[in-house]
């Protein structure tokens, strides 16, 4: 196990072997036309990062080719193409292939090998190993969402790969020690009789894991400030003979965080590059955006550290071009730059799509099979701003299951009440047969169940905190749905109750939106004091999002994963009937009069 112990003797054969020297590039020296420049030679950085079990150019929701408003394509196999032509196109260069993580969770591909046939039960290689040993990576950052699934496939997917995985700031919680390589030093090989260049790649997980996943590794692993470990790691990097260090970061570069202040900073790019001497260049990820090339001057050698960010899903891929010349015995860089390339100017690589083509397969067969027959089409797309039938299925599901299993307890009296967010603005039951992809399109999330005991004051607190995610109106002004929420809060991070009846006044300020908070059915104002049980998931009861109250001692944590749940209770009905499940609870409003 690499995640408890320290890292395996795999692990450190790897890096070992990463650290011989490989014949990667063998450049001439510029010349000027009769006049010789000082020599210089030219490395190129590509990356890759948030892949999110994407392989094939496939929307498993849909069963049908991705496809999006911008023409975007995604998936490692368009990745790999755009890699090995980059790679024919140097001749041999020196070119290095980093990812900055999230990559075995996202797609129901990667589910299915996760929960349907484990590779811890069944010792099959995990498809997205397959895919990126095919391009042959130097090293992957493991992202937060590695972790969703446990230590132990956690380690078997590390064991699959060919190249090694890197966490620096994943520490193991009884002995202090690395859990996983902190990093590698790569040497890379620039022609006979030439100078070795020796290239120091930091691998930097996100500390946010500590809560996401806490039931996963509370009490086997802790998540060190991303600065912090980038300041231990880099001078020692640089002491072991590292020329250049490149940092490949699993965080973003806005320096805020979706939770609280408890835990290191969730997106500390920026301030590593500018507080941390001795970096050269970071690659991240985890904010999903698309950052071309960015210079943040570092605050005590005034070097221009370069930073790229390849967006989401194999859709785009960073290169980073360095020319290095050779002073005095060291390397310099003299010039650096980075561009990016979409992946939709490519089609995909048949090597990758041959090596996972059998799971792919299966994975469309699986999600294919119908669950139950829906009497008329649900829509989540309006879900963000109207009650919605398709969002009270996941509410009634999981109030069903919550209360069922409290049933003799302590708690069997007390009212359940449910919270759901709208992950989706595309997800569909249609009228008829509904498949487990459109169950899984609805809740894209591998959120587990969990619930606990709110006051009326916290419920109210914590529908006011959610409420923030809407824009200040005015009554009378013009109202955009499209235009409705604050874009700097995600949907994922709006929740709506069940079992209650609400107003939430988007004229108001926010924190004093909620107007009216009755017991269901009734005009009775929810009491302060009064108890609720609240099913939830635990993602959310984790602190994800930073709502308030939620984080506490849960009453019911069966690790029953919500989306089989839905699918679950589905096939046991063969029916969704809005009729059964639909009690409209919650509208917008201005000045007490509905906004739709």
């Amino acid at each position: 196990m690499t995640s408890p112990s320290g890292p395996s003797r795999r692990q450190v054969l790897v890096a070992a072997a990463a650290a011989a020297t490989t014949p990667l590039i063998a450049a001439a020296p510029a010349q000027a036309a009769g006049k010789p420049r000082p020599r210089t030679w030219d490395l190129t950085l590509l990356g890759t990062s948030d892949t999110h079990g994407n392989v094939y150019n496939w929307d498993y929701y849909r069963d049908a080719e991705y496809d999006d408003s911008k023409q975007n394509d995604i998936g490692v196999a368009k990745l790999a193409t755009l890699i090995n032509q980059i790679r024919r196109e140097r001749r041999g260069k020196a070119t290095l292939v980093l990812d900055a993580g999230d990559t075995i969770q996202g797609t129901p591909l990667a589910t299915y090998y996760a929960k349907q046939e484990p590779i811890t039960a069944t010792g099959e290689k995990h498809p997205m190993a397959r895919a990126m040993n095919v391009i042959d990576y130097d090293a992957v950052t493991l992202g937060n969402h590695e972790f969703n699934y446990g230590l132990p496939l956690l380690d078997l997917w590390i064991r699959q790969l060919g190249f090694p995985a890197l966490a620096a700031n994943a520490v193991n919680a009884k002995t202090g020690k690395p859990a996983f390589l902190p990093y590698v030093i790569k040497k890379v090989s620039l022609g006979f009789a030439a100078p070795t260049l020796r290239v120091g790649i930091l691998g930097l997980t996100n500390p946010g894991v500590a809560i996401w996943d806490k039931g996963n590794v509370e009490g086997k692993l802790r998540f060190d400030d991303m600065i912090a470990t980038a300041a231990k790691w880099v001078p020692i990097m640089r002491a072991r003979g590292a020329d250049l260090v490149l940092i490949s970061a699993h965080g973003g570069d806005s320096g805020t965080s979706s939770y609280g202040p408890e835990l290191p900073n969730e997106n500390p790019v920026a301030l590593i590059a500018q507080q941390v001497p001795g970096i050269d260049a970071i690659l991240f990820g985890h904010a999903h955006n698309e950052v071309v090339e960015r210079f943040v001057t570092n605050e005590r050698t005034g070097t221009q550290v370069l930073l790229s960010e390849p967006s989401k899903w194999g859709q785009r891929l960073t290169r980073m071009d360095f020319t290095l010349a050779r002073e005095r015995g060291r390397w310099t860089i003299t010039k650096r730059a980075a561009t990016m390339l979409n992946t939709n100017t490519v089609v995909e690589d048949p090597k990758v799509l041959a090596a996972v083509r059998a799971q792919h397969q299966k994975t469309v067969a699986y999600v294919n099979q119908v669950v139950a027959r829906s009497t008329v089409e649900l829509s989540a797309a309006e879900s963000r701003y109207k009650d919605t039938p398709i969002l009270d299925f996941i509410n009634h599901v999981q109030t069903e299951v919550v209360g069922a299993a409290l049933a003799g307890t302590a708690y069997a009296d007390l009212p359940v009440l449910s919270i759901a967010a709208p992950f989706s603005r595309t997800a569909v039951f249609p009228a008829g047969d509904v498949k487990i992809r459109d169950v899984a399109g609805l809740y894209v999330y591998d959120n587990t169940l969990e619930a606990v005991v709110l006051s009326g004051a916290e419920v109210r607190a914590y529908l006011e905190y959610s409420a923030k995610f809407f824009r200040t109106l005015a009554p009378g002004a013009p109202v955009d749905p499209e235009q409705i929420s604050d874009p700097a809060v995600p949907d994922y991070n709006y929740d709506v109750f069940s079992g209650l009846d609400y107003d939430i006044d988007i004229s108001k300020p926010v924190g004093q939106r909620i107007t009216r908070l009755v017991l269901a059915g009734t005009d009775t104002p929810v009491a302060d004091n009064a108890q609720f049980v609240v099913a939830v998931n635990n993602y959310r009861r984790s602190g994800g999002g930073n709502f308030p109250g939620i984080v506490k001692t849960q009453v019911y944590n069966a690790q029953q994963e919500i989306r089989q749940l839905l699918i679950d209770w589905a096939q046991a009905r063969g029916a969704i009937d809005p009729a059964d499940f639909f009690k409209p609870n919650w509208r917008l409003v201005r000045e007490g009069v509905p906004v739709f």
